[in-house]
């Protein structure tokens, strides 16, 4: 038989310790961030100056879209990298651009690994998601304390 100890029989912690977690949580979250900044503001940028021919032989899917719509899609990954990182310029924007910014790079990451997926292309299905499982916590993470 265990000893497990319930919630109610937990000691509470110190302030200080509390103090620590909320440090460490945050630390973690802006590592987080960073990673996903630096993985679209790339991505994007590479999208919108790469020549077409470079694009299709990295991936396959921009050969069977515009060239308006990657150029497009790489303006709309910088731009949500740079929500991301919006509060180091400056917290009086509030926390909602990095909460729209990941948003809005989770829907775009699910999209692009259906997308993957349905190409039968493994790996860029595999970014996704890896892109993914650091994007989320990120949007929970940020979300307004309760």
């Amino acid at each position: 038989m265990s000893t497990t100890l319930s919630p109610q029989s937990r000691p509470a912690l110190s302030p200080a310790q509390l103090r620590l977690r909320a440090e460490y949580r945050n630390l973690a979250l802006w590592t987080l961030q960073g990673w996903a900044a630096m993985f679209f503001l790339a991505a994007g940028y590479a999208k919108i100056s790469e020549p077409m021919d470079n694009l299709v032989a990295l991936m396959t899917w921009p050969a069977y879209v515009s060239e308006s719509l990657v150029r497009g899609l790489g303006i709309v990954e910088i731009v949500l990298a740079l929500g991301l990182i919006a509060p180091l310029a400056s917290w009086k924007l509030g926390r909602w651009p990095l909460l729209v910014s990941a948003a809005g790079l989770i829907v775009l990451e699910t999209a692009m690994m259906a997308i993957h997926a349905i190409q039968l292309d493994a790996g860029l299905a595999l970014t996704n998601l890896a892109l993914l499982a650091i994007t989320v916590p990120v949007l929970l993470g940020r979300r307004a304390p309760r």
